[in-house]
This record gives C-alpha cells, sequence and structure tokens, in this order.
C-alpha cells in the first residue's frame, strides 16, 4: 500500500487478530523509516556509514529491548534522533573539508559548541566510530545536565485537588494525572497498565504497580471507578484490545504516550516536575526498598533519590521484620 499508515493498521489489525504472527509495530515502523533515511542519501560513503552503524548498533540494541518488552515512542524516536545527528555530523565534516578517519580533536569541539541543542543525539554514533576504529579515539565533551526544579509539596496536593475537580476535563487524563502525582510513575508505564491491574473488592481499590498492590486513596479510587465504568464492555472493530486501562484507536495498542503527555500538559501538569516531587516525597515516608518494590522502581534509583531528597537509610528499625 502506498499509504504507509494504512499498511501499519492493516498489519497491527491481522497480528491482533492472529492472522500475522506478533512483531513489536514500533521496531517495524523504524525499519520503514530507517530504508527511507538510508535511500535518501546521496553520499555513498555517508550511507554505508550509516546502514553499519544501524544495523550493528541501533537494530541490535532495539530487537534486544523488543525481546523483552514492547518498544515505547521515546526508545524508537531516540535512536531516529541518532541516526538524523549522524548523517548531520558526516555532512558537517564534508563541508569542513574533512573526513571520518581524519576527525580531530578540534573538529570535535567544534562540532558540539556549534550543534548544542543535539550534541548528545550525535554520541551513540560518535563512540560507535571509535569503538570499531572509524575514526581516532577522542574525547567527547560532557556537560552534567540535571531534573528539572520538582514541584513544592503543596503545588502537588493542589494539582490533585484540582484534577479530581475538574469535571469537565476526560476522565482517561484525570486518572493519568493522579497517577503521575500520587505514585510518580513514568507515562510509559502509565499506558502499559491493564484493566487487570485495578484490583477493586468493593471496599478498597488496589493498583498493581509493584509488590504488594498500592492502596488508592478515596477520592482517586472514586476516580478510577468511575472511569473503569466508562470503558467500552464491548470493544468495536477499530480497537480489538479491551484489557489496556488507557486503550488507543490501533488495534491492540494502548494510546501513545505523547498523547497522554499532551493531555497532562491540557490539565496544567507537569509530568516530570510531578513525578519528581512525588517520588522524593514519598521516599522520605517509607524506607526507599519497600517504595522501590512496591512503585516497579530499582533499588538504586531509589536510594539516590532519598540521597537526593535528603533522607538516610539509618531510619529503617533493624531487626526482624517477617513477623
Amino acid at each position: 500500500m502506498p499509504n504507509w499508515r494504512t499498511a501499519a493498521y492493516l498489519r497491527d489489525l491481522l497480528m491482533e487478530c492472529g492472522v500475522l504472527p506478533r512483531q513489536d509495530r514500533r521496531l517495524l515502523l523504524f525499519q520503514r523509516w530507517l530504508a527511507e533515511r538510508l535511500a535518501a542519501t546521496t553520499n555513498p560513503e555517508h550511507e554505508q556509514f550509516l546502514r553499519h552503524f544501524a544495523h550493528w548498533h541501533q537494530l541490535r540494541k532495539l530487537r534486544a529491548k523488543a525481546d523483552i518488552g514492547p518498544l515505547s515512542v521515546s526508545t524508537v524516536s531516540e535512536h531516529r534522533q541518532q541516526t538524523t545527528q549522524a548523517g548531520a555530523f558526516l555532512t558537517w565534516l564534508t563541508c569542513r573539508g574533512s573526513t571520518l578517519a581524519a576527525t580531530t580533536q578540534a573538529d570535535l569541539d567544534a562540532w558540539h559548541a556549534e550543534n548544542y541543542a543535539t550534541r548528545r543525539a550525535a554520541q551513540p554514533f560518535l563512540r560507535w566510530c571509535m569503538d570499531t576504529r572509524r575514526m581516532p579515539r577522542l574525547t567527547i565533551p560532557y556537560r552534567a545536565t540535571t531534573n528539572p526544579q520538582p514541584m513544592g509539596q503543596h503545588q502537588r496536593l493542589t494539582a490533585l485537588r484540582r484534577v479530581l475537580d475538574n469535571d469537565a476535563a476526560p476522565l482517561g487524563s484525570r486518572a493519568a494525572a493522579a497517577l503521575v502525582l500520587l505514585f510518580a510513575q513514568p507515562l510509559t508505564r502509565i499506558v502499559r497498565l491493564t484493566t487487570d491491574d485495578i484490583l477493586d473488592d468493593g471496599q478498597q481499590v488496589h493498583l498493581r504497580l509493584g509488590d504488594p498492590p498500592s492502596p488508592l486513596p478515596e477520592p482517586v479510587a472514586d476516580l478510577v471507578r468511575y472511569y473503569l465504568r466508562s470503558l467500552p464492555a464491548h470493544t468495536p472493530a477499530v480497537n480489538l484490545s479491551t484489557h489496556w486501562l488507557f486503550p488507543g484507536r490501533r488495534p491492540g495498542q494502548p494510546v501513545n504516550t505523547s498523547t497522554l503527555r499532551d493531555a497532562l500538559r491540557d490539565l496544567g501538569i507537569p509530568n516530570q516536575r510531578a513525578r519528581t516531587s512525588a517520588i522524593r516525597h514519598l521516599v522520605l515516608q517509607a524506607p526507599a526498598s519497600v517504595i522501590a518494590k512496591a512503585l516497579g522502581y530499582h533499588d538504586k534509583t531509589a536510594t539516590r533519590l532519598v540521597t537526593e531528597a535528603g533522607g538516610t537509610w539509618s531510619r529503617y528499625a533493624p531487626g526482624d521484620h517477617t513477623r
């Protein structure tokens, strides 16, 4: 089909129905984009470099990640940006009158100075070229980046109250915003939640993020109950997956993370700042290992967050906690 979106939709539909074997759709879309990107490269030498980098480095990593779980939009977008900036670096070198093998430290410093906004995307290609001896071993300029300033505790609670009281906003957006503000969940994990992850015994609602499931406070629990009742009982033909908590428009796929991010932005919720504020507050209320296990975070990440928030491990009571 000449329209790739039509072909992708049909392939998703056939995979969901079991006609075609399941494959990661984002990996397939990246391969299609890569073929078009390489075909548009006019310099044969540049095309060869990009092809080797994409097939032996990027696709190998993407296939390994796809074997573990579905690829996220941000992961594929990052690899596209890496390929694009790799081509931009090769073109910049040619205009500078140099080649990859003749690259000097002055060239590398000048590239990072002139391309400040996109410097990080080209670094995987530069490291790969050095590791494969396609260019000399040079020092890549490094500049540390930090997370944005988190919301204050009062701001976070005010934002949560505003989300709960905003009856005019879509229920799905409000429920997702509550999970970010309460449990510091990344959007890539929120979109993979299913209706089976909501445990409701009639008295208390729990959300299965880790072990044990996390209880939802009553205002948020009512919102989630109402949202679940609003989901269609019978999925139409355009969307065969009823198990996603936040279903998308494509067959068998949840909502896109960028779509959900835009929805939270419309509610006035800064995703990154809200997550940082929530997790820092949580690790100060309970041992980091408990928070990490319950919310699906890594122990090392939780430990680092405790240090950043000013907490210590000394508050963890010693002794046998099995009784």
